[in-house]
């Protein structure tokens, strides 16, 4: 039985941004070897990785996609002692300042070296005067790793990747707290799911996907879908938690459960599918409705080839897209079983019934 907190743990204190997965994959690669038949990685970098079922072949497959890479900043420029940087997805730089981060330094005699680095704001009378008063935006902001200017330019370069470095914490909630648990807390709950699948007989093929690239355009998810070609599709993403100054339809409260995406990139049989055997397993959901595209690895896995069957599970996190973003634990166990049990339901007349009216 795999020690989901610890796996997290270990996964959201690795490197691993949008393009540059690869740190995080091996860990992911580890842990998914012995619960796996078999594994690759994708031109793009996604790691697959199959269990197969026990139908005669040709046999359908699922696809199980959760992605892998994280926001961070790339190195844009270096000034004196300091660092200049440029976000790598959706980072908001009102919650930069004062952040400790890593530098993942390139230039170095010994290859690649991790700088300890904190994020500095200029003081006030610095500043042009439209945002003294204001949120500063990234381009004004430092990174300062603590180096003299020939130590700095002697091992960083330009388009060297910068990490968040909080570590991860524990609440007295059953919570944990860090930064990149979008995604690395759904990459736990597919884990989850493969493990519960050691022990339980399931007809389907199964794919297990961690993504590369969904921060900057879901990219690692259409290929692979292209590549793998599933009969039909599950994205595991976070979704907003209710917290401070929230409310309405657009959160969802954090521990009670999975959400269930509804909306034009769900497959509407799927979502029924889904929605029944929550409440058969009495796993508690909330609907998440998606009037546009959901904005996560189904935006392309559906269009992928001639069109795949998706669904979505949304794991409410707060916070999201800060260094201290939070899940319930409780919840990532509820996804991964919810996922082995619809794997195991998966039969030969599963595709039969599987129309969109």
């Amino acid at each position: 039985m795999i020690d989901t907190t610890a796996f997290l743990k270990q996964m959201i204190s690795a490197p691993g941004l949008s393009g540059h997965e690869a740190p995080v994959r091996k860990l992911i690669e580890n842990a998914w070897r012995p619960l796996t038949h078999e594994l690759n990685v994708s031109r793009l970098g996604s790691l697959h990785g199959l269990r197969r079922g026990a139908a005669a072949q040709p046999r359908p497959s699922v696809l199980l996609a959760a992605h892998m890479d994280a926001i961070g900043l790339m190195v844009t420029g270096l000034r004196g002692e300091w660092l200049r940087v440029a976000a790598v997805g959706g980072v908001d730089g009102r919650v930069l300042p004062g952040q400790p981060v890593l530098v993942h330094a390139s230039r170095g005699p010994a290859g690649r070296q991790d700088l300890p680095a904190i994020i500095a704001m200029p003081v006030g009378n610095l500043l042009p005067p439209a945002l003294k008063e204001n949120p500063i935006p990234i381009e004004h902001l430092w990174v300062d790793t603590g180096l003299s200017e020939s130590e700095l330019k002697a091992l960083v370069r330009v388009g060297d990747l910068v990490s968040f470095a909080q570590p991860p914490l524990e609440t007295a909630g059953e919570t944990l707290a860090g930064h990149t648990l979008d995604n690395r807390a759904s990459i736990a709950a597919l884990t989850v799911c493969l493990d519960l699948l050691q022990t339980r007989d399931h007809l389907w093929d199964v794919w297990a996907v961690a993504t590369t690239q969904e921060e900057v355009g879901a990219w690692g998810a259409a290929t692979s879908a292209f590549q793998l070609q599933p009969s039909l599709a599950v994205a595991i993403d976070v979704t907003w938690a209710s917290g401070p100054g929230s409310s309405g339809y657009k959160t969802f409260p954090l521990g009670k459960g999975p959400t269930l995406a509804w909306g034009p990139d769900i497959h509407p049989k799927l979502y029924k599918a889904f929605e029944d055997l929550a409440r058969r397993l009495e796993i508690p959901y909330v609907m998440e409705p998606a009037p546009t595209h959901t904005g996560t690895d189904a935006y392309t896995l559906q269009i992928a080839q001639e069109g795949i069957p998706c669904m979505v599970l949304g794991l409410p996190l707060r916070y999201m897209h800060t260094p201290v973003e939070m899940v319930a634990l409780k919840d990532i166990a509820r996804i991964g079983r919810l996922l082995a049990e619809f794997v195991a339901g998966l039969d030969a007349n599963t595709m039969n019934t599987l129309t969109w009216d």
